[in-house]
């Protein structure tokens, strides 16, 4: 394998040291050798003194990362065995923690489509650079997931309801609402990129972000939040549906068939995982609890027919079963939260 095509670039350019996600036709989605590319480089500059900053980019134009490569979850779903699954993202949540948690300025440029893994590699960084283009989302609902990777935490910590409104439905927040979810810190036209990454070798990263961020353009969520706060607030998905029919908002109307589009099963598991993660002290903590409703998932019919669905097929028409909100039963949500035992995470 050439440099270039190598899955995970580095490069030190003065006092900063630069990770690029390298698969720009699959827009950099996460495989493992990815995962363990970052860990590496982190290993390797976390004790170097010419190494002052750290920075996250992805290859390509469309994007940072548009999540986890999820045809592995696909393969290991339908063979029964999860073990090449349980040991991806075991790696991942614990890359995850290791960047919340880093000793030096880990700035990550969430330019274009930041999806799912994405998320995670990107907005538990110090410094979180959002531009005109990001779009931020967690869409785990679409294929039968909860969502993970500290998504949980993040979103359960937004403003009002507006984390919970991005769960259920899985769409995406531009810059100005990732700023306002608490997803990024700072806005940088795109086209500033370049000088950016030119300042933060020579400077601090705070110093270099600040002189290129701008105000944030207008965005759709503060808005909103009126009937995204008086509608998720509610106790059980089926009456969210209800209010969001109930409040005569066109965009509310479509936030529910939205929502009534994904897994029934995921989205009422990622309901109640919010509503956890909002009680634990520490993302750790969350990507436990995570990990533990990603292994349950594994064994769902939704998972292998969510990504049939939407990767494999391309049909756009999962057959989800349970086939309805009313169908899922407490006992099914339960089960998304079962202790592992010896398998467990462990990070918390």
């Amino acid at each position: 394998m050439t440099p270039d095509a190598a899955p995970v670039l580095t490069a030190v350019d003065g006092h900063a040291a630069r990770i690029t996600l390298n698969r720009p036709r699959a827009l950099n989605a996460l495989t493992p050798a990815m995962i363990h590319g970052v860990a590496a480089a982190l290993d390797a500059w976390e004790h170097d003194p010419a190494v002052r900053t750290v920075v996250l980019d992805g290859a390509g134009e469309r994007g940072l990362c548009a999540g986890a490569d999820i045809r592995l979850f696909h393969t290991d779903a339908r063979s029964g065995d999860h073990t090449a699954s349980e040991a991806f993202l075991r790696a991942e949540y614990r890359l995850d923690s290791r960047i919340a948690h880093y000793p030096k300025p880990y700035v990550a440029l969430m330019d274009g489509i930041v999806m799912g893994g994405g998320v995670g590699l990107s907005a538990h960084g110090a410094v979180r650079v959002v531009t005109e283009r990001s779009r931020v989302a967690m869409p785990e609902v679409s294929i039968g997931l909860v969502p993970d990777v500290g998504g949980t935490f993040l979103l359960s910590r937004a403003p009002g309801q507006l984390g919970t409104h991005l769960a259920l439905t899985g769409l995406s927040a531009d810059g100005a609402d990732a700023l306002l979810c608490g997803l990024a810190d700072h806005f940088v036209p795109s086209a500033a990129l370049p000088d950016l990454l030119a300042d933060l070798a020579r400077e601090p990263a705070q110093d270099a972000v600040a002189r290129h961020a701008r105000p944030a353009p207008e965005g759709a969520l503060a808005g909103e939040r009126p009937w995204i706060d008086a509608c998720y607030a509610a106790d059980t998905v089926e009456e969210i549906v209800d209010r969001l029919f109930a409040c005569g908002e066109p965009a509310a109307k479509e936030a529910a068939e939205t929502l009534l589009a994904k897994s029934p099963s995921a989205v009422k598991a990622t309901l109640e995982s919010l509503r956890r993660a909002a009680r634990l002290d520490s993302l750790e903590a969350a990507l436990d609890q995570e990990f533990r409703a990603s292994c349950a998932a594994l064994d769902t019919d939704d998972l292998p027919e969510g990504i049939r669905a939407q990767i494999i097929d391309k049909d756009r028409d999962p057959r989800w079963r349970p086939a309805t909100l009313a169908e899922v039963t407490p006992a099914q949500v339960e089960h998304y939260f079962a202790p592992l035992g010896e398998r467990e995470l462990g990070l918390g």
